[in-house]
This record gives structure tokens, C-alpha cells and sequence, in this order.
């Protein structure tokens, strides 16, 4: 009998318990430990230290302009010498998670199993920690490969509450995120964009467990999320455009380190130059 526990381990935590067995058929197995059965046989194609480099540039370049989009992205990386089409910028750009910040005409379908929310914080006055809490996912890059993290932030006081690395996009990592967080703390609004990962029933309903009221950033609106975007520049300009990480242990060690300064030594100006850990305990009720 799979107990509780073994759901909370991350996909490829849980694909290690799965073992041929007489008794037991692996379609039961994926199953049992919630692990699709087509990711037992996928492994994720390594880039190429080319298409790796061109990821750091783009990442480098999409911290400083978030406007850019394919074309322009394209062009300023010839402009450094690289021969890249946009065909090349395009995968590369979709496998970082990342697209140019303005008002789009709508170009996918949504997953109609995944419910998305409205925005509920226009105009609202956010006036203390736990109000509202938001979250996103960035690319880290690695010196032979590249990992994603997500963080969860308190809007009021800029204080990340948790955060983890994945190798994938898949949902486990998020919803381990916030798990940790909620073990914490407890937000009245949770605030995300509408990636997969964000309206899938595993992270709404862990939010609709916890009565969170759940809002959800308007489609191509990342700045609706503006503080945790202003998060991510930080952490790359302080922290990882200034090492090397060999691995995702290494990064995460690194992160680790980083987030501890950030919350409790780094002095923010937004904040009168104090500590998010100082605007959090000081007028957390």
C-alpha cells in the first residue's frame, strides 16, 4: 500500500521505486505512485555547449530586456556574431519557459481540465505579510546544463518563504514549493501566472484545501506578478550570473545560501533598508 509519504518525493524520486515485478505490472505501479508511465522511458536530450551557450546569453539578455521576443532576440544574438535563426531561438527560448512581455493576440489553447482564476489584486492595498503570496518559475543555468526554480514569495515584505530546483517542468517541484511554505505560513491570496503547472488540480487544490483564494495573472501579463519578477533579476544579477554551478546540488547549495542573505541580511530600500525577515515578524499578525 503507497502511502502518503512516497507522493510527496519529487517524479524521478518516485520513478526509482518502480521495479519489474511479477505481482504487481508497472501500468499499476505509475499509478499507485502517481508517475506517468511515458516519463519511465524519457530521458531529457542533452544540449549542445552551443545551444547552452546561446541559453545564458538569452538569459542574460532576457533579465535586462523582457520585451524582447524571438525576432529581437534573434537579431541581438547575431549582433554578438552567433549564426542563429529564429527557428533555433524559438525552441530554445520555449524550453527556458520564457516569452517576451507584452499584449499578445491569443495563440494556444488552454488545458480546459485546468480552471484559470481572475486577477484579484488590481488595486488592492496589500497591508501585511501572509496577505498575499506569489510564485514563478526561472531557467538556472549550469555549466554543462541548465535546471528550473521556483520560489514563493510574501508580497508584503519580499520574504521567500521556500524553493526548489527541478531538471523538468513537471508539476511535483511547485507543489513540494508550496507544501513547504504552507507548513509555515498561510496566505489569504495566492497569486500566479496561468502555466500549466499553476492551474493544475494538484497545485488549485492544495490551495483550495488550505481556503486560499486563488488569482491568476492576466494571459502575457507577467508584470501583474511584478515582485517576484523583480525577484528573479536580483537573484541572477547577485547570485548566479556571478558563479559557475557544476551540478543541481551545487546550484541548490549556492540558492540555499543566497536566499538566506536575501532574507535575513539584505537590506531592501522599498523597505526603509530593512530585511524582509524584519518586515515579516515585525507585522505579521
Amino acid at each position: 500500500m503507497v502511502k502518503k509519504k512516497s507522493l510527496s518525493l519529487l517524479p524521478q524520486e518516485r520513478k526509482l521505486l518502480i521495479v519489474p515485478n511479477y505481482n504487481i505490472s508497472l501500468r499499476s505501479q505509475c499509478k499507485l505512485l502517481n508517475v506517468n508511465r511515458s516519463g519511465l522511458y524519457y530521458v531529457r536530450k542533452e544540449e549542445t555547449a552551443y545551444n547552452l551557450e546561446l541559453m545564458g546569453r538569452i538569459d542574460e539578455q532576457y533579465t535586462r530586456t523582457p520585451f524582447y521576443g524571438v525576432p529581437r532576440m534573434t537579431v541581438y544574438l547575431r549582433s554578438l556574431g552567433y549564426k542563429v535563426n529564429e527557428k533555433r531561438i524559438y525552441r530554445l527560448m520555449k524550453l527556458m519557459d520564457i516569452s517576451a512581455v507584452y499584449a499578445k493576440k491569443k495563440i494556444s489553447v488552454a488545458n480546459k481540465e485546468n480552471k484559470v482564476y481572475p486577477y484579484l489584486l488590481k488595486d488592492l492595498e496589500i497591508i501585511r505579510p501572509n496577505h498575499v503570496w506569489s510564485t514563478d518559475i526561472t531557467y538556472i543555468r549550469l555549466n554543462s546544463g541548465f535546471v528550473y526554480l521556483v520560489a514563493i514569495i510574501d508580497w508584503f515584505s519580499r520574504f521567500v518563504l521556500s524553493f526548489k530546483l527541478s531538471q523538468s517542468l513537471e508539476i511535483a517541484f511547485c507543489v513540494k514549493a508550496l507544501n513547504e511554505a504552507l507548513e509555515k505560513f498561510k496566505p489569504d491570496i495566492f497569486n500566479t501566472d496561468q502555466g500549466s503547472q499553476f492551474t493544475s488540480k494538484e497545485f488549485t487544490g492544495l490551495l483550495q484545501e488550505n481556503r486560499i483564494r486563488i488569482s491568476m495573472d492576466g494571459k502575457g501579463r507577467c508584470f501583474d506578478n511584478i515582485f517576484i519578477e523583480r525577484l528573479w533579476r536580483t537573484v541572477k544579477y547577485e547570485e548566479v550570473y556571478l558563479h559557475s554551478y557544476n551540478n543541481i546540488e551545487d546550484a541548490y547549495n549556492y540558492l540555499h545560501k543566497y536566499f538566506s542573505f536575501y532574507n535575513y541580511e539584505r537590506p531592501h530600500q522599498s523597505l526603509g533598508y530593512k530585511t524582509p525577515y524584519e518586515i515579516f515578524s515585525e507585522n505579521r499578525r
